[in-house]
């Protein structure tokens, strides 16, 4: 068999979507070929393409002002054309509704072969910022899910989106939950990793850290988490630092509200950590991670968290939280910053009660991938046996 992953963004860009297609990909060829079809991205790098273990296909792609992106354009593309054409792939999975996808999508209508999709993201969150426009919005939402509904499946990263997807969105293809998962590894010893975060940041070793990873962009809400630690400090917090990892366009932005709010002191800014041994190191080292973002639809990160038995604080109707049990294996807080702040300190005043969800996190909420993907490619077999 010959597996089409299709995304409309790329390496050496970073984000959740990505990582779950590399992970994808790098586990299925121990079972089928693997093409995985993008764009072209700034800064990135033949070489790097060449080495991984699947083959890469990217199309030109124009810049996105005032955006982390570029907008893919296949059909400017001859040449990704007639890769494709020639590609020979028994499957499409798309994980974008964009250009990248819709290529794949007609190509798999075409050939009469099967054709999934993943489904991410909270699209109308998406247009509303730049459109600002119902009508304008309700246009672009429909041309998405006609991609969508294109499909012989969709696939939901959890419950939450399944829901918004079926009773929101208006999709009619069949639907599933199939749960994203993680590469990281518990640490062998977290006293080293602790030590090692400490020396690396300058983290007292009696410190409390909390811990946010991903984009640094405001429609992550990190802003809500600056606001709430300063409230919290403001009502007795002492001693903690809050690490911020990761890079993007309000990494400007982040460092003047911290200076507003009083926290210079407390706030590391680590920038992008690309070894997955630091990465892993941090999350074990931090007490909870703080992820208030009403953004994502289930973040690789809070897995990542829970696989250290690091703990999440999410706030009330976040898709993302969909899999926590509130007070089992996670933490649900209202959307305020004052409650935020209170739950923050009310959880580090009841180390019993921490260390119950602690580690129930990692029972529960701690996937590999390798499990994930086994199931995966056992669809994929059944859909391609349908089809003939």
């Amino acid at each position: 068999m010959k597996v089409g992953l299709f995304i409309d963004t790329w390496y050496p860009m970073v984000d959740g979507v990505i990582k779950v297609v590399d992970n994808y990909a790098r586990r299925l060829v121990q079972y089928c070929d693997v093409v995985v079809f993008c764009p072209e991205t700034r800064g990135y790098d033949k070489e790097n393409d060449a080495q991984t273990p699947y083959k890469v296909v990217r199309c030109t792609s124009v810049p996105l002002i005032n955006s982390d992106y570029d907008i893919p354009a296949p059909v400017l593309d001859p040449k990704f054309e007639a890769q494709l054409v020639l590609s020979g792939i028994d499957l499409v999975h798309i994980h974008s509704p964009f250009s990248v996808s819709i290529a794949g999508v007609l190509f798999a209508k075409i050939h009469r072969i099967p054709v999934v999709a993943t489904l991410h993201s909270q699209y109308r969150q998406d247009f509303e910022k730049p459109l600002r426009f119902k009508p304008a919005v309700n246009v672009a939402m429909s041309a998405i899910m006609r991609v969508f509904n294109a499909c012989d499946e969709c696939w939901a990263v959890n419950g939450g989106i399944q829901d918004l997807y079926v009773h929101e969105y208006g999709l009619t293809a069949p639907c599933k939950v199939r749960l994203n998962a993680t590469d990281h590894k518990p640490v062998a010893d977290p006293e080293e990793a602790a030590r090692t975060v400490n020396e690396t940041y300058g983290i007292p070793a009696d410190a409390t850290v909390f811990l946010f990873v991903g984009r640094i962009n405001f429609i992550k809400n990190i802003d809500f988490t600056v606001r709430a630690l300063a409230k919290a400090k403001a009502l007795g917090l002492k001693n903690f630092r809050m690490l911020f990892a990761g890079k993007g366009q309000d990494e400007d932005k982040l460092a003047a509200l911290v200076e507003e709010q009083g926290l210079t002191e407390e706030v590391v800014m680590c920038g992008l950590i690309s070894g997955r041994e630091m990465l892993e190191n941090l999350y074990s080292r931090a007490k909870l991670f703080l992820f208030p973002s009403l953004y994502d639809a289930n973040s690789l990160v809070q897995i990542e968290a829970a696989c250290q038995g690091t703990p999440t604080i999410f706030l009330e109707g976040a898709r993302t939280a969909a899999t926590v049990t509130p007070d089992v294996n996670g933490f649900v807080c209202p959307q305020d910053e004052d409650a935020y702040a209170r739950m923050i300190l009310d959880i580090l005043a009841d180390p019993e009660r921490y260390g119950r969800v602690s580690a129930a996190a990692r029972r529960d909420l701690y996937l590999n991938w390798d499990d994930v993907v086994r199931d995966v490619y056992a669809d994929y077999c059944r859909f391609v046996q349908a089809k003939k």
